[in-house]
């Protein structure tokens, strides 16, 4: 069958947006093509820094003739509605059938010819493609990544004619830049064009191009007794800037690995794209580079070596210069800068973020079973070297060289090794801190975030999470599980909003929307320091009561408080928060929905998360634990047929209560109970103590085995008793019955939000 050839050709296509753009135009294409009845035996698509390819198999050389129904308005609508509908369809009064008081109408729609639909395709693709970023050429209206230049466009070996924008499509496209001597040519089908860039000097498949680039890299290394430090994200990034890979073995000054070997690596990376090499048999990088040039030199890359050992020379001497320039100054010296630095204009600066993440990792410290003094002081210096050098010239570096200070200073090998890794985990497959004091920061850093941008109301919306909250939720969810840690998500919450005493400072007032509460600290109110700490305690938990304002005084008062409670002092409100419930409800169940991703990702039955946070549990170990547990017991066939069971109790009892309120207290042997009944009152009564014993020791397995003993007398009840009595007080007793099932399984899980 025919096949379908595209190629859109422009200038350079940044490397980070190929592989998307590659996604979104195989989704594109193949959306219209099936919108058209028109489904390709494969369809796949190339990304370079020049062009998008897609190839399309198996396509039918005309689209068949459609008949489809089309339901219409109802019978006795409005004329307008009738009309409008006609006329949208070209269609007249008696082409309508009348069913069950629904207008409706067959269309015959010829089919047409496929290049004429994938025309309308391509033009459609192209106005329409989601670009993260497009411009205007200057020649045209039309919006691309960079100006488009050329479009291919076969079909079945014959060119599809349109145009776009004044761009003709063709069966003509372009080599390489420089290499293919900027020589047209031309191509009926897929197989010649692949071939025919080949001999121009351009690699066509992303994955192999990556496979050249590392084939060839480790040649040159294993020639110089080198090992190649593999980075998989940069060699996606490079070979999405070249069309004709060609690794190139540079030399730097051996001077240069005095430095952080992150220095080098980042320097290297980051500003020029080149790969590091290390000893092998040390295992530490070695003075030497690889760098990927789109051209095959004639002198073997020697000029393209020299050249960019220059740049890296001259990038490795800004960076040493502020290596030593940062060691003249000591981490604690730093934090006054932090003073002028905002962290978020509803949040203040990030020395006030500094106060609440000692305070945070001061609360944690005893939960992860860190020694506090030194998660204190390594939560106050982790953001200290944002204000240095190298920092500065390598954002990346923020944490790790914090570390290299740390250690540089003298300071506990805990407390830089916690400064150094507490952003950890970054990415899906960064590892997870598990060092009690890093791990006591790693959790600081990332409850504050979520907390503190909850507060404020900057949740995340659909896919928009400027602030990376799932990540950092993610990250909690990671480290809590890894090392099976206890940090109920409320109290930490509920840390956060203690810590917003950071706040209170001379001439500043933090109060919080209850009757008592009203503080301000002045210059005397400093002085009275006994007066204060035993207020901050009070205010400590009166603060989770009410909604808590920042307010800059317009004078001093004193601390007094039966003064304060007459008056609220005057001035403008800086900062403002919701209040701790409604964060904390939040937060839940944020934490829930990011459990759901985490378990769904493993492969793992994620649906049952929302089950067991219903009952309140916010301890993440223990919820994956009743989730592990409850997943195994609803395998078994006890959990399916008792699942069916709860639901049939919970279906009678929501129809009961909608008659009235329904029956209370427990149920109670009758004269004229049937055997069945009288057995599940029984099973029901002695499930109350296992349950609580499982359950306490957190046996959750055994709570698991405990309520599969009622799924005997529940079958049994379900198949011989009535329910529906027409004896009142038998009505009213089985109900109790049911709702006691209903309450002992409640205990375990929410079974009503169990699928299946």
């Amino acid at each position: 069958m025919p096949q379908l050839l595209l190629e859109l050709l422009s200038e350079e296509i940044p490397a980070r947006m190929q592989a998307n753009a590659a996604r979104d135009l195989e989704r594109m294409a193949r959306e219209r093509l099936a919108a058209e009845g028109l489904i390709p035996e494969a369809l796949k698509t190339f990304a370079g820094s020049r062009r998008l390819t897609l190839v399309a198999e198996g396509l039918p050389e005309a689209q068949k003739d459609r008949h489809e129904e089309i339901k219409g308005p109802r019978v006795g609508a409005p004329e307008q509605a009738l009309d409008g509908f006609l006329r949208k369809n070209d269609l007249q009064k008696s082409d309508l059938t009348e069913k069950d008081g629904v207008w409706f109408a067959t269309l015959h729609r010829k089919g047409r010819p496929t290049p004429e639909i994938v025309a309308e395709m391509v033009e459609a693709v192209v106005r329409e493609f989601p670009w993260p970023k497009s411009m205007v050429s200057g020649v045209s209206k039309l919006r691309w990544v960079r100006p488009l230049r050329r479009i291919l466009c076969v079909f079945d070996g014959e060119v599809v004619p349109f145009h776009i924008e004044g761009i003709p499509s063709g069966d003509t496209t372009q080599g390489h830049r420089f290499m293919g001597s900027g020589q047209s040519f031309k191509t009926k089908d897929f197989d010649a064009y692949a071939e025919k860039l080949e001999k121009h000097f351009v690699v066509l498949d992303p994955q192999e191009r990556k496979d050249r680039i590392v084939d060839a890299a480790r040649t040159l290394c294993f020639a110089r007794n080198l090992e190649l430090v593999e980075d998989p994200g940069l060699l996606e990034e490079v070979a999405g800037l070249v069309e004709w890979p060609a690794p190139v073995l540079g030399d730097m000054d051996p001077a240069f690995l005095d430095l952080p070997p992150e220095v080098i690596r980042t320097s290297m990376r980051v500003h020029q794209r080149y790969f590091a090499v290390r000893d092998p048999k040390t295992g530490k990088l070695a003075p030497h580079f690889i760098t990927v040039a789109n051209i095959e030199a004639t002198d073997g890359g020697k000029t393209i070596a020299r050249g960019n050992a220059k740049v890296l020379t001259a990038r490795l001497a800004d960076a040493r210069f502020f290596w030593n320039e940062d060691r003249k100054v000591r981490l604690e010296d730093r934090l006054e800068k932090l003073k002028g630095v905002t962290f978020h204009a509803k949040l203040g600066a990030m020395y006030e973020r500094v106060e609440r993440l000692e305070m945070l990792a001061g609360a944690l410290a005893p939960r992860v079973g860190a020694d506090v003094a030194k998660a204190v002081q390594a939560a106050r210096l982790a953001k200290a070297d944002l204000g240095t050098g190298v920092v500065g010239e390598f954002p990346e570096l923020q944490g790790i060289m914090g570390g290299y200070y740390a250690t540089g200073e003298g300071l506990s090998p805990l407390v830089a090794e916690a400064i150094r890794d507490h952003y950890k985990p970054a990415g899906a497959n960064d590892e997870v801190p598990d060092r009690p004091v890093t791990m006591a920061v790693a959790l600081a850093d990332k409850l504050d975030t979520l907390t503190a941008f909850f507060a404020i109301n900057e949740k995340p919306t659909g896919s928009r999470d400027p602030f990376a909250l799932r990540r950092a939720a993610l990250g909690v969810i990671r480290i809590v599980l890894a090392s099976e840690l206890r940090v109920p998500l409320r109290e930490a919450v509920a840390a956060w909003y203690r810590a917003l005493r950071c706040y209170v400072d001379p001439g500043r007032a933090l109060w919080v929307s209850t009757p008592k509460l009203v503080a301000h600290l002045g210059a005397a109110g400093r002085a009275k320091s006994r007066e204060f700490e035993a207020y901050l305690r009070e205010f400590d938990e009166a603060l989770l009561d009410g909604k808590p304002q920042v307010v800059a005084m317009a004078r001093e008062v004193d601390l007094v408080f039966d003064r304060l409670e007459r008056e609220k002092p005057a001035g403008e409100v800086l900062f403002e928060f919701r209040p701790y419930d409604e964060v904390a409800a939040d937060i839940v169940a944020f934490f829930a929905d990011r459990l759901e991703v985490w378990l769904r990702e493993r492969g793992q039955r994620h649906d049952l998360v929302a089950a067991v946070f219903a009952l309140g549990d916010d301890d993440l170990v223990r919820v994956v634990a009743r989730v592990n547990a409850l997943d195994a017991f609803l395998k078994t066939e006890d959990g399916a047929n008792l699942l069916a069971g709860y639901k049939r109790a919970v279906n009678i009892l929501k129809a009961e209560e909608k008659k009235g309120p329904l029956p209370v207290g427990a149920p109670v042997r009758m004269p004229a109970s049937p055997p069945e009944e009288l057995a599940l009152i029984a099973a029901v009564g002695d499930l109350d103590a296992r349950l609580d014993a499982a359950l306490d020791a957190e046996d959750f397995a055994g709570a698991m085995r405990a309520l599969s003993a009622l799924r005997g007398p529940v079958d049994a009840f379900f198949d011989k008793v009535l329910v529906n009595s027409e004896v009142a007080e038998e009505r009213e007793n089985r109900l109790r019955l049911l709702a006691k099932v209903k309450d002992a399984m409640g205990q375990v899980a929410d079974f009503s939000q169990v699928t299946g």
